[in-house]
Parts: C-alpha cells; sequence; structure tokens
C-alpha cells in the first residue's frame, strides 16, 4: 500500500515558481520524494527509469517534451540530451508552467547541465523534522532571519529518545512505515544499490563495492565533524588491509556527490563582516543520519546507551550527538531554502570559535548552536555572543537548538528553540 502524502516544505516553492518560470528543476538523493511532489503538479509524465520510455526518450530524445503541460521528465539525467532540449524550449519562449525536471544524480558533464537563467534548479532533501507530523512548529526561521527578536514560545512532548528514533527512523518518505527487520533491510538494500550500480551510472566502475562501503562508513562516523579526507580515507581499513587509495577514493566522492548523498555544510565566508582567521573546511554529513547511522551499525537503543559504531573518528562528544546535529541541520536547510538563505558553519583557525550552522540571506544572519540537551547554559552560548560582538546589526537572530520541551528567549536575547518547534 502506497503511503499518503506528505506535504512538502518545496511544495510552496514549486507553486510560487511554477506560475512564473518556464521550466523548474527539481534535484535530490534517490528516494526523497522528488517524483510524488512534482507529479501532483504534471499534467504529462515521462519516466525515465521506465526501460521503454528510456529508450523511446535515447531514441528520439525531442519526443519527451511533447504533451499537456506541465511535462514532467523524471531522472532526465539518464538522457542528458533532454536537459538541453528544455533549455532550447526555454529560449524560444515556451510559457509557464511548461516543465519540470527531476533528477537523481547531477551529470559529470557540466555543459549538459548548463541552464543557468533557464532552468532554476530547487534542490529537494528527505524529510525535515517539521515534514514528519510531529507537532506544529512554533519556531520560523523566515521569521529569526527578519530580525524581530520577538517573544519565543511552545512546546513539545518529544524528549531525547524520540530524536534518537527519529534518527534512525529516516527521512525517506517510502521507509516511514516500516520498523525493525524490514526497515533495517529497505536501509541495507538502499546502500548496497548505491554501491553496486547507481555510482556506475554516475560515471564511476566500482570495482570492489565493500571498498566504497568501507569508506562510506567512515565518512559515516564523521558526521558533523570537519575531519579531513585523508583521516576518513585511513580510518576506512578494516584493520586486516590497507586503507583505499587516494586514487579509488577521490573519484567515490564525486560520485556521491553527484547522486546528492554526501551533502557537506561548506565553511561560511562572511558576505559583510571581515572575520579574522576563518577556517572553511566542509562539515561532514550524509543525504540522511538514518544512512551514516545504518552504516555504523547502530539503532536508537544503541544511540542512547552511548555505544558507538564503525571506525573511531576523533569527535566532541557522542554518536548520538553528531546525528542529532545533522538532523537538525537537515531540517534547517531545508527551511532555509524556502526562505531564499544559504547555510554553512563556522570555525576560525584552531577550533578556539564555533558555530554550529549559519543562516545567512542579504548580509542577514541567524547563527544556530546544536545542543543534545534540555537546559542550556552561559557556557553554551558562548561562541553566538563572540560571533554577536563581531557582526552587529548583522546579526539578525541567535538560537541554540535542543531537545528540551520548550521555546523562550533567555535574559541575553538567545533564543532556546527544541528541534521539533523549528520550521520554516
Amino acid at each position: 500500500m502506497t503511503p499518503p502524502y506528505r506535504p512538502r516544505v518545496v511544495d510552496e516553492e514549486l507553486d510560487e515558481l511554477l506560475p512564473a518560470l518556464a521550466a523548474v528543476a527539481l534535484e535530490g538523493a534517490k528516494g526523497v520524494g522528488k517524483t510524488a511532489s512534482a507529479g501532483r503538479r504534471a499534467a504529462t509524465v515521462r519516466q525515465l527509469d521506465d526501460p521503454v520510455q528510456l529508450a523511446l526518450a535515447a531514441a528520439e530524445p525531442a519526443r519527451m517534451l511533447d504533451g499537456a503541460p506541465p511535462v514532467l521528465i523524471d531522472e532526465w539525467q539518464r538522457v542528458p540530451a533532454v536537459w538541453d532540449l528544455v533549455r532550447r524550449a526555454v529560449d524560444r519562449g515556451a510559457p509557464p508552467g511548461s516543465f519540470l525536471l527531476t533528477g537523481s544524480a547531477a551529470p559529470g558533464d557540466a555543459p549538459a547541465h548548463s541552464g543557468a537563467g533557464r532552468i532554476p534548479t530547487l534542490r529537494m532533501r528527505p524529510l525535515a523534522l517539521a515534514e514528519r507530523g510531529l507537532g506544529a512548529p512554533s519556531v520560523s526561521l523566515a521569521a529569526l532571519l527578519r530580525g524581530d527578536r520577538r517573544d519565543l514560545s511552545g512546546g513539545t512532548g518529544l524528549r531525547l529518545a524520540d530524536y534518537a528514533d527519529e534518527v534512525v527512523r529516516s527521512g525517506f518518505p517510502g521507509l516511514r512505515g516500516l520498523r525493525g527487520r524490514a526497515h533495517r533491510l529497505q536501509l541495507d538494500a538502499y546502500l548496497s544499490r548505491l554501491a553496486e550500480r547507481d555510482v556506475e551510472e554516475a560515471g564511476h566502475r566500482v570495482r570492489a563495492p565493500a571498498t566504497l562501503l568501507r569508506w562510506l562508513a567512515a565518512y559515516a562516523a564523521a558526521t558533523a565533524t570537519t575531519a579531513t579526507f585523508e583521516t576518513i580515507r585511513r580510518a576506512a581499513t578494516p584493520g586486516e588491509g590497507t586503507e583505499p587509495s587516494r586514487a579509488t577514493v577521490q573519484p567515490y566522492r564525486d560520485a556521491l556527490e553527484r547522486l546528492f548523498l554526501l551533502d557537506p555544510v561548506p565553511g561560511w565566508a562572511p558576505s559583510r563582516n571581515r572575520i579574522a582567521r576563518l577556517a572553511l573546511p566542509p562539515k561532514h554529513h550524509l543525504a540522511d543520519p538514518a544512512l551514516a547511522a545504518r552504516l555504523l551499525g547502530v539503532d536508537a537503543g544503541d544511540l542512547l546507551a552511548g555505544r558507538e559504531g564503525g571506525p573511531p573518528i576523533p569527535r566532541d562528544g557522542v554518536l548520538l550527538g553528531a546525528l542529532f546535529e545533522s538532523l537538525v541541520t537537515l531540517s534547517v536547510r531545508v527551511y532555509a531554502q524556502a526562505a531564499e538563505a544559504t547555510v554553512g558553519h563556522l570555525r576560525t583557525k584552531g577550533g578556539r570559535q564555533e558555530v554550529d550552522l549559519v543562516v545567512e540571506r542579504a548580509g542577514r544572519v541567524v547563527a544556530i548552536e546544536v545542543k543534545l540537551a534540555q537546559t542550556v547554559t552561559d557556557g553554551d552560548v558562548r561562541h553566538l555572543h563572540w560571533l554577536a560582538d563581531r557582526l552587529g546589526d548583522d546579526l539578525a537572530d541567535a538560537i541554540v537548538v535542543t531537545t528540551g520541551p520548550d521555546a523562550y528567549r533567555r535574559p541575553d536575547g538567545v533564543g532556546v528553540v527544541p528541534a521539533a518547534l523549528l520550521g520554516p
């Protein structure tokens, strides 16, 4: 039985853009719900993951554009010529709402994907917390970006065990109804297909899928850290062999990024303020923290017991803290895209100051710390105050996202927001 459709934040973005633009592309990892969201808006659907339609498209790509609009071309990257055909149709004056394209892999061939100015792209990620039916968010990221510093309110019944469950349960809509062994088998199947088929389809031959999965497990162990790729490569060693070579790992990284499976948060470079000694390595995240948990062989009970899994990668705090930060990061990126904002992280050289997430729109910043705790101490907000001193009025707001029950403002003005209460 097909699970009921869950409304997505990106739905409102599509509904705003389609009446104004001739073509819109929706991209993201397999299983995030692109086809379901786009299909609800399409009058004609061309599914290029269907062998028959794929063969027809390869023989005569232009046929894919025929039909009542909007025409949805699903998994367009399987016939890259389709992108250029749509681009040329836009150049010739196709009316608004003509085409929707969805893709689960960005081609390594940049010219085939050069629709700048003609085909804007939206990223679709797994379900954010606000999309999972866990309660009504009471704190809007868009409102925080406006900088009115309003009072914060709202309560949630979710506690630490619930967030641990959400980490492993996954934001892939098709997995939400599964539990136990069926859920684990579906995650294993997703990862196996990735190693055995998807990476090769993205342009890199995988001679040893087990080696790729070992490297991916090491990357999962580095979740929410800025560990170097050399550290990750060395950790991808089962103990009795040698780590994969640099020449092996680099194509893995490239292919996994094209498949939207790696979703690193870049180091933040301020658009208007100069902050000395910023370090800009990415902070590592997979598309869904449930994939990281599965790669590391841990379930919610393991996380709550403080048990680690997978290769040893240095991190501050417990694994659950890293995966909770990844869950919050996924959610914040969904909300930030809807607000036309970017997301980065801040770390000075040597790590003396760090801010987990920096959301920026038009030079205005919301700084976010993520804490696996119900309460917030003065020590938890010291880096937020450090950043406020440097940004001045450009800091629209600062919050700490927690596992606690209530949203409120501290006397120093920093907001405290339970993860389940933050929304778009």
